[in-house]
């Protein structure tokens, strides 16, 4: 085992990687990690060269976010594959909204297939952004340095530093020291921050695209224990004294033709996303090994014939307690900031949550979070008059 202290480097393998960070879960604040792949000048080229929670797979696979759940985070590399004009590859770890800073991280490490360990010490650290470490290419070969630097400004400073700007950005930051920034970086307008849409900020509108086509629309149901437990991933189905839960995504879904109906998979209606519904759900995970949650796919090339989605969970088996869970639905549209809506509420013994509502209007979407607790899908439909006809299904 190769053990690198800050500054230090060593030689990785050739052919495929697998790196691992581990860290202590902060309560109340998530750790986004992500992968930059940086050009000789140290930054990105574009959009495509960012790989994180909202675009998991990069360069043609090369570098893919593999696993990311509550105190761990995989990345898979093969940097063989890479293209020549990428030089580094640089890890990064961000806590929300800068909700914390890592000194309350207890643990952080990151290691490399091929024995290769940084153990970062956290205590006292200020910094709400860090660099954890960088592949570079070295004499034709690659090799990885641990950074352990960052910022105590968060997300915005970090990705202005590899050329990122974000698309809604934060107070002015004050870094604390780390590689140099290059001038004159090329500019990327992905956002990387998160919207999350509560009580005091019920809705927001996703400007109208010129051609109609919003790209493909991804809708995501993930829940865990808030960081208290640890095993079985974002979509550990396991609550305290409940037994086991089969937690489920789905909609009701209205287009502009009159049809309307409702995707789950609950009676097999697993959607379609190259016809009509154009929202299809992708499979049904009962056993919590899958640590990306469940699914739903909307055709936004076809958002021009869609009229309103309502999103919503259910609790297929087990006892209600929507508390415990800490789900959370988050919507992700190609070019703009992921919209997330949280379950905060207790729901009583109610089993099923419409989360959010996605509207039609004038051709844009319109995203508002509903969190309204109901027995089943068919008090859904009453409330928001669907008028659909219910009978009893099975999985």
């Amino acid at each position: 085992m190769t053990s690198l202290a800050p500054g230090a480097n060593a030689p990785v393998q050739q052919g495929p990687l697998t790196t691992t960070i581990v860290y202590t879960p902060v309560p109340g604040a998530d750790l986004d990690v992500s992968a930059f792949l940086l050009g000789a000048n140290g930054k990105v080229r574009g959009d495509a060269d960012m790989c994180f929670y909202g675009q998991t797979s990069v360069a043609n696979g090369a570098v893919q976010l593999a696993v990311a759940e509550p105190g761990r985070v995989v990345f898979s590399l093969n940097l063989d594959r890479l293209d020549p004009a990428v030089e580094k590859v640089a890890l990064t770890a961000t806590f929300d909204q800068n909700r914390a800073r890592f000194a309350a991280c207890s643990r952080l490490a990151v290691s490399v297939t091929g024995g290769i360990e940084a153990q970062i010490a956290t205590q006292g650290m200020q910094e709400t952004a860090l660099i954890l470490g960088e592949f570079y290419r070295r004499q034709g070969a690659w090799k990885y340095r641990c950074v352990a630097q960052g910022f105590a400004g968060g997300l915005a400073p970090l990705a202005t530093h590899f050329g990122v700007e974000i698309a809604s950005p934060a107070a002015a930051p004050t870094p604390v020291p780390a590689p140099a920034p290059v001038t004159a970086p090329p500019k990327s307008t992905i956002s990387l921050s998160k919207i999350t849409l509560d009580k005091s900020r019920p809705s927001i509108s996703l400007e109208k695209k010129a051609d109609g086509n919003f790209g493909e629309i991804k809708v995501n149901l993930n829940w865990h224990q808030g960081g208290a437990q640890q095993g079985g991933g974002f979509f550990s189905k396991i609550l305290p004294g409940s037994g086991q839960i089969d937690l489920d995504v789905g909609c009701l879904f209205e287009l502009q033709d009159g049809y309307k109906g409702v995707v789950q998979a609950l009676g097999n209606a697993f959607g379609n996303f190259n016809s009509e519904p154009y929202i299809q759900l992708m499979g049904d995970d009962r056993s919590g090994a899958n640590a990306d949650g469940e699914w739903l796919r909307i055709n936004g090339k076809e958002w021009k014939g869609i009229k309103r989605v309502v999103v919503f969970a259910s609790i297929y088996s087990g006892v209600p307690n929507w508390e415990a869970t800490d789900a959370v639905v988050t919507l992700y549209v190609p070019g703009q900031a992921p919209i997330e809506v949280r379950v905060s509420e207790e729901g009583g013994r109610l089993a099923c949550c419409a989360i959010a509502l996605l509207e039609n209007v004038g051709g844009s979407v319109k995203v508002t979070r509903e969190v309204r607790f109901f027995k089943d899908q068919e008090y859904i439909d009453k409330h928001y008059r669907w008028g659909l006809r219910w009978s009893a299904g099975q999985k």
